[in-house]
């Protein structure tokens, strides 16, 4: 379960009691809030190491080596890579799967055919050993090289089926938000994509590019290419997509976004229309054209939770703190952060 960075951010709101955050923006947070689950994320590695030289209880819950696994399972994956033969004296596997870089923080093992694990070599190594015809990789016993991102397998004669399994890059943290009436910041629980629309009043009045002054007053709401709602139709991709239209005076005062809807065109130019039917009536259908800042990708909206487990709630909140007192030079807060984050760190290792 991953920790809600809505919780961690009124949290750490409330301890530096600055309701107003004026000292501490959302832009702001969502870097701390990167770097800080970078740390935690890279201590894992180390924290394991030092904990298998250490003899573990079997008590439930109580064995350290399992719970800093359970940890790091949440970014283990599994990924293929691509042939590349251009140079037939320079072959090798591309870290990469349908054109796509696999984002690989650390690489694991590394299977053919899902079934044979190849070793993993260094240079020196892996010439030397093709010497002899007692050590020269097979297809029962593979060996690659690790070098800019690509895999030098050996023998020769494997050219596809080679699978990674990697722990992945953990996603950024966003506190996504949109500004209220009165200026204050408002938090998109939305889930942030670049193909989905920002949510919330208004936010597409603005992209209204045709309309007539005949619609039928009050508040209509569809779904765009939804058999449901056959009057609102968009041409291109995309789905899920939940408006709210507002006629005031015969005329659209505004266009709101209750659903961000999936897979529309980041880029814009893609457009909605609805029917003058499904406005109460009209002599024409309204027209909305999608622009790019009406995308989570260009704007503050759509939020990210941090990908930790749930356990480091406190440790996170704790790590960010310290560099909120940077930010805001309160040396207080950066001494008893450091000084918790430091006891919790003895306790663990002991």
């Amino acid at each position: 379960m991953a920790i809600n960075i809505n919780t961690v951010y009124k949290t750490v709101l409330l301890i530096l009691n600055k309701e107003e955050r004026g000292y501490v923006t959302p832009d702001e947070f969502n870097k701390i809030a990167n770097q800080v689950q970078l740390e935690i994320f890279e201590k894992y590695s180390d924290d394991l190491n030092q904990q298998l030289r250490v003899p573990q209880s079997d008590t439930d819950y109580a064995d350290r080596i399992a719970n800093i696994d359970e940890k790091i399972s949440i970014f283990k994956t599994f990924g293929g890579t691509t042939y590349n033969a251009n140079v037939p004296s320079d072959t090798y596997f591309e870290l990469k799967e349908a054109g796509q870089d696999l984002p690989i923080y650390r690489l694991g093992a590394v299977t053919y055919k899902d079934e044979v694990e190849l070793q993993r070599l260094q240079r020196m190594e892996f010439y030397n050993i093709q010497k002899s015809p007692l050590t020269k990789s097979t297809e029962s016993f593979p060996t690659y090289l690790l070098e800019n991102n690509r895999l030098y397998v050996k023998p020769s004669t494997i050219t596809s089926s080679i699978g990674v399994s990697y722990l992945r890059i953990p996603s950024e943290p966003r506190w996504g938000y949109y500004v209220g009436s009165v200026g204050q910041y408002i938090y998109d629980s939305n889930v942030y994509n670049v193909t989905s629309i920002n949510t919330g009043p208004g936010s597409l009045t603005n992209s209204v590019i045709s309309s007539v002054e005949d619609y039928v007053d009050g508040t209509y709401g569809g779904i765009v290419n939804d058999p449901l709602y056959p009057e609102w139709n968009s041409l291109g991709p995309g789905s899920d997509l939940q408006l709210s239209i507002t006629v005031d005076n015969g005329t659209i005062s505004s266009v709101d976004v209750i659903k961000p809807g999936i897979n529309y065109l980041p880029s814009g130019g893609q457009q909605i229309t609805v029917a003058a039917t499904a406005l109460g009536g009209g002599s024409g259908p309204a027209e909305i054209l999608l622009q790019a800042s009406d995308f989570n990708g260009n704007s503050t909206y759509g939020s990210t939770q941090i990908e930790l487990d749930i356990s480091e709630q406190t440790n996170f909140i704790l790590r960010t703190l310290f560099y909120f007192g940077v930010v805001i030079k309160d040396p207080q807060i950066i001494q008893v952060a450091a000084s918790q984050v430091q006891r919790d760190e003895i306790n663990e290792k002991s």
